[in-house]
């Protein structure tokens, strides 16, 4: 019998797929990429047509001999690598790296990893389709000129290890100029006015506030909401409007790429990379008891909501059976679609609706596991109908002045009885509901409160995603990245949640913005993410955007060469004393992270471990609590005294001590807990 080879990217992946297959299939991983542009220089043929030159991958030679080897044992080879432009491009790289016969090498993809869609994509199997390739060409000599022509400008001007990027330049402006906004900010004072009232035959009081005089006004210093409370004095309350209504909550799309990274920041905690990478074990394949090893979700990079009519159907049946037919529903909303490449995929989602979270359970880790139950429960809500809620509010008068009092009940779940966030967490009013149009009410007290307005928040990683989504640039592949790359070469800092502009983001910020203003301009990128899709699309040749884009970053990076100065960035010095030669030590980055070096260099070469101060004394020794990680990378706090001191703890300590026994209280979500178990004492945690 003819024998099949199908090369996929991953091991995971080639094992899930092989049990779908017969002995007649063999199936490969060639573990991602296996051709590149060479590292150590441009790798783009300027004299020839800006051809992208492409070497073999460091330490992909073995694995290219064994896929060769499997080949020469094949009579037909089907490529099944992502089905996305990188997925393509790999395609071609491995024809070309293993110089397959075209004559019976065919592409084949799929959405999802089960057992129909490999065999139904084996039916559909196709030629390469170079317009996805050269969409990826373009991407990645346009990246190669950005980054290996502006760099080495950064290398030269301010310090070594430092990179620019066609995305992740445009990012880092975009964090800069909120940080600037932040800054900037002047608040502004206003005053609210809440009042607490007696309802006769209710026990609870109402809270209603202050709405105007007796239309809408806001209250913006102290004069004002004093001349309000003097008007207000011995003035008789009556309720004059009373509404019912209705509204309702419409459930949510499935989950994009974009979406699924910002709730998993928001209700899991994850970085966006750690749901990128969870989410690739679930699409590829997970051992899952009396299943085998199969693939739970569809694939993870896509900004399409659109879902196949099977499993729509699929999960219409599961609901009907499980929830009752009247949360059905018949249409589901849509997002305005846009041209992109990414909307030939379906949304992300179960693979299995039938297989449900708690089924799956004991086969997943707890990561795998909070992100199948939170894509799961997504997708079987965007199939229910929306939420009904019954709305009241009140106005309530007195000499000319207004308050209002608002609240809704819950009348129809509808998919909230799958899928809630916490803001779908809604309280009934109970005595609006009781309160009627002749209800006798008495004022109980007034309460003013001065405020002030906020900045805008810094960004999260799941703000930024939304963010540089909604302004069109980069791709589902790319924010996680480029996030991470900003991250780990200390342009930002990522502190609790938030994304905040280091002082070396912010040179290498001001140098972009001044010397390469189109690289870093938002609307610029944004074009150029649609080029790259019109390239996909068959509507522009691929070089002919590289011929335009080149010559405007050759003379940018001429003039920036002539024009910039040298800006030396000083060390941080330290109050820690090298004890060779008494200088105090400075911090210096390596591979690892900062460490403390003697500035006296090369005649002192002293170095020593950083620690960062938690401003917490060790309860034992007297000696400071700093912040330590373990070989594997965990984050632990143990006294600076170690080994002679052996204090540690997993949680973050306190500055403040227990009153009960006078141990150390440490950090446990909105609680401080005694340190010692036998105590118990525990208190809620101060707002910061």
């Amino acid at each position: 019998m003819a024998k099949n080879l199908i090369i996929v990217e991953s091991p995971a992946k080639s094992k899930t797929i092989q049990k779908f297959l017969g002995k007649n299939y063999e199936v490969v991983a060639s573990n991602g990429h296996v051709r590149d542009m060479p590292k150590s220089q441009m790798g783009i043929d300027f004299d020839h047509d800006f051809e992208p030159k492409y070497i073999t991958i460091r330490g992909k030679g073995e694995l290219l001999a064994k896929l060769r080897k499997e080949v020469k044992k094949a009579d037909k080879i089907f490529l099944a690598t992502d089905p996305d432009r990188e997925g393509e491009a790999i395609s071609w790289h491995l024809c070309h790296a293993l110089k397959l016969d075209p004559k019976k090498t065919s592409r084949i993809t799929f959405n999802e990893i089960t057992k129909n869609a490999v065999k139904q994509s084996i039916k559909q199997s196709r030629d390469i389709d170079m317009d996805l390739v050269d969409a990826q060409q373009a991407r990645r000599v346009l990246d190669r000129m950005v980054g290996y022509s502006i760099s080495p400008l950064l290398w030269e001007k301010v310090k070594r290890g430092l990179s620019a990027g066609r995305v992740q330049s445009v990012a880092l402006r975009i964090i800069a100029d909120r940080e600037k906004e932040i800054d900037e900010f002047i608040p502004k004072e206003y005053w609210t006015l809440e009042a607490r009232f007696e309802v006769e035959g209710i026990k609870k009081p109402l809270i209603a506030k202050y709405y105007g005089n007796p239309n809408k006004c806001e209250i913006t210093s102290q004069d004002e909401v004093e001349r309000i409370l003097s008007e207000l004095q011995g003035a008789k309350y009556e309720i004059c409007d009373r509404k019912h209504g209705e509204r309702t909550k419409k459930p949510p799309l499935p989950f994009t790429t974009s979406t699924l990274q910002q709730e998993g920041a928001k209700q899991l905690n994850f970085a966006t990379r750690k749901t990128m990478q969870v989410a690739q074990q679930l699409y590829e394949g997970v051992q899952v008891k009396g299943h085998g090893t199969i693939g739970l979700i569809t694939y993870l990079r896509t900004d399409s909501t659109r879902i196949s009519e099977e499993a729509d159907a699929a999960c219409k049946t599961y609901i009907a059976e499980t929830y009752g037919e009247e949360n059905v529903i018949e249409k589901v909303g849509k997002t305005k679609s846009k041209k992109k490449i990414q909307d030939a995929h379906e949304a992300i989602r179960p693979t299995y609706v039938e297989l449900t979270p708690a089924q799956v359970k004991e086969s997943l880790s707890r990561d795998q596991f909070r992100l199948y139950q939170l894509i799961w429960k997504r997708f079987v809500a965007s199939r229910m109908h929306s939420a009904k809620y019954e709305t009241l509010s009140v106005k309530i008068e007195g000499n000319g002045h207004r308050f209002t009092s608002a609240g809704s009940k819950l009348v129809f779940p509808g998919f909230l009885s799958v899928y809630q966030s916490d803001e779908d967490k809604e309280e009934a009013n109970v005595v609006l509901a009781k309160l009627k149009e002749d209800s006798k009410i008495v004022l109980d007290e007034l309460t003013k409160e001065q405020h002030f307005t906020q900045p805008p928040a810094h960004f999260t990683e799941a703000s930024l995603v939304k963010t540089l989504e909604e302004l069109g640039i980069g791709r589902p592949s790319t924010y996680a990245p480029t996030i991470s790359t900003l991250i780990s070469r200390r342009y930002v800092a990522k502190e609790q949640k938030n994304l905040y502009l280091s002082e070396l983001g912010d040179i290498v910020n001001t140098i972009m913005v001044s010397a390469f203003p189109s690289i870093v301009d938002v609307n610029f990128t944004a074009t150029m993410e649609a080029l790259l899709d019109s390239i996909a699309e068959g509507n522009v040749e691929w070089k002919t955007v590289i011929r335009n884009f080149y010559p405007d970053l050759e003379n940018s990076v001429d003039q920036a060469e002539k024009a910039l100065e040298k800006i030396e960035i000083e060390d941080e010095v330290t109050d820690v004393e090298c004890e060779l030669c008494g200088r105090n030590m400075v911090i210096k980055y390596g591979p690892h992270g900062k460490f403390l070096a003697c500035p006296g260099f090369p005649d002192c070469r002293n170095t020593k471990p950083y620690y960062e101060k938690t401003g917490v004394k060790c309860p034992k020794c007297g000696g400071e609590i700093v912040v330590k990680k373990t070989q594997k990378g965990r984050r632990y706090y143990g006294c600076e005294n170690n080994p002679e001191c052996d204090v540690m703890t997993w949680q973050k300590p306190s500055a403040k001590k227990c009153p009960k026994c006078g141990s150390m209280l440490l950090e446990k979500g909105s609680k401080l807990v005694c340190a010692d178990n036998t105590c118990g004492y525990l208190e809620e945690k101060p707002k910061s």
